[in-house]
């Protein structure tokens, strides 16, 4: 039997739900207009109408009607971060007019608001691992990183120049991680978790004294690292899109194809190549499973 369809409302720290045309919003409050808004925190359990219906379902005033989700991933598009999350129930006609490329979008003009309810559903159903990472494990991890750089500048330069080339090849970020949060409908979750895993990296590379250089390499590593925990399910079809998902993880068992250097630590020197997971891709071939669609 088909599991009833869940609707999620973000809204701002205090409850309220932002304009559903921002630009419009901007002008009209430049003009000393105020724009109207409904708190949903102090609506927990009740109906209610939208304070200034537009045309169904256009976007003719700065707040039309209200926007709901049915995938919690791509729920934070238009709210940022911090927010909170609701769960509601639209009532009377509901509108869509996303199409194929947005099925997950309802618009309605009166609602129920059923609960509120934790905040990282809006990253998926690994949302709880990605918000744990990124708040309690990234700046413990980074003020390790930036210790492994004070020890060794040259050879952590080195290695991560080697590291973001094995990146740049395999285009793991622009294209795996991006295609595969926009097909699992992570697509907000995925730009809302790579500004905190960043910013919680910057601040921590800074915190443990690293130079510029450090800091910007460390927050990208920040950022692979979380986007590895926020597409696991999603990277794991094929031993290629697992060795990707090492890549982005900088595994101790991800080993350079050229050296064997291990990403993030300093092999002795004379020691041996060490055995590992090589990430070998064509520079003209692609993999022979799992590569997305190409944009062009």
């Amino acid at each position: 039997m088909k599991r009833p369809t869940t609707h999620y409302m973000a809204t701002r720290p205090d409850g309220t739900v932002p304009p559903t045309d921002r630009d419009q919003a901007r002008y009209f409050e430049g003009q000393g207009e105020t724009i109207p808004t409904v708190n949903l925190a102090e609506h927990v359990g009740r109906v209610v109408d939208h304070p200034s219906p537009g045309a169904k379902w256009y976007d003719d005033r700065p707040f039309s009607y209200f926007h709901m989700y049915t995938r919690p991933g791509e729920v934070l598009e238009r709210v940022g971060w911090p927010a909170r999350l609701f769960v509601v129930k639209p009532l009377g006609e509901v509108g869509n007019w996303g199409g194929v490329h947005y099925p997950y979008w309802r618009m309605s003009h009166q609602l129920e608001v059923l609960e509120e309810t934790d905040i990282w559903r809006a990253f998926g159903h690994r949302g709880e691992r990605v918000l744990d990472l990124i708040a309690r494990q990234i700046p413990d991890l980074v003020r390790q990183w930036a210790a492994e750089w004070a020890t060794d500048p040259d050879g952590a330069r080195c290695r991560y120049a080697t590291w973001a080339e094995r990146r740049s090849e395999t285009q793991v970020l622009e294209q795996w991680v991006y295609w595969r949060a926009r097909y699992s409908r992570r697509s907000a979750a995925a730009t809302i978790a790579e500004s905190l895993a960043r910013t919680a990296g910057t601040k921590a590379a800074r915190e443990a004294g690293a130079d510029e250089e450090a800091t910007t390499a460390i927050a990208t590593r920040a950022w692979c690292l979380a986007a590895a925990e926020l597409l696991h399910d999603r990277l794991r079809r094929s031993d290629y899109e697992k060795q990707l998902r090492d890549l982005l993880r900088g595994s101790p068992h991800l080993v350079t194809a050229s050296t064997g250097t291990v990403i993030g630590t300093a092999a002795p020197k004379g020691t041996p190549p060490k055995r590992g997971i090589p990430i070998t891709v064509s520079r003209t071939g692609s993999p022979a499973k799992g590569r997305p669609r190409s944009t062009a």
